[in-house]
């Protein structure tokens, strides 16, 4: 898929119209914020569902192909959020969703050439923890506070300690916590291991800081 190529950007042009037209809806009260959470959330947990067992019966369950990677957990994470609306989830797939699968719509990196079912997989995947997430932020079914920022970041620190330790045991490289890509990254310009990943840690905190921007409570409320 050719970056920002014209299927590329009619992909993201989709998505963002969906993040951006059911919140409204929802608010307006032409939709039912908590059907269209639910529905979202099922229909991403089958779409998950799905594409884990036709990986797994062709490529066989191995240390190399976990469901590890924070695009994984962030699924998951949307999934539960939308079903429950509970708020350490919901702002989880907020701050990480928007961080890390937002930073992968931009520049997909896809296991096959459209419209293969993993190309359309991460763009299902991918996109719908963005429509969930910017759906939980604005459509009123949560509201933000000032721990909405530290809360979600100490869950993923703790979450990377977890995949890290997975990460040691089996010499895998989930989140890229023992090398760096191998391909071009941001990650090139901030270090060896092992201070990319404190400085990997500051960037996340800075996108997470620019995601708080506008759902702070006193925006909120002025709106």
């Amino acid at each position: 898929m050719k970056l920002f190529g014209p299927l590329h950007l009619t992909l993201l042009l989709v998505i963002a119209a969906l993040a951006l037209t059911l919140p409204m809806l929802c608010r307006r009260g032409a939709l039912s914020a908590r059907a269209v959470c639910f529905a979202l959330g099922s229909a991403l947990a089958i779409n998950e569902i799905v594409w884990w067992i036709t990986r797994y019966s062709r490529e066989g369950i191995h240390s190399g192909n976990l469901p590890l990677q924070l695009c994984d957990a962030a699924v998951w994470i949307a999934v539960l959020a939308c079903l429950t609306r509970f708020a350490a989830l919901a702002e989880f797939t907020w701050f990480a969703g928007m961080a890390g699968a937002g930073m992968a719509l931009l520049t997909p990196d896809v296991a096959a050439p459209w419209p293969q079912w993993p190309a359309i997989y991460f763009f299902l995947a991918h996109g719908g923890v963005v429509i969930s997430a910017v759906l939980l932020a604005f459509s009123g079914v949560m509201n933000f506070h000032p721990r909405s920022l530290w809360r979600p970041f100490g869950m993923l620190l703790a979450y990377a300690a977890f995949v890290g330790c997975v990460d040691a045991v089996l010499h895998t490289n989930y989140m890229y916590l023992r090398n760096k890509p191998g391909s071009a990254s941001v990650l090139d310009m901030v270090g060896p291991w092992p201070w990319y990943l404190v400085s990997g840690a500051g960037i996340g905190l800075a996108l997470f800081w620019l995601l708080w921007l506008p759902v702070r409570p006193s925006d909120r409320e002025a709106t």
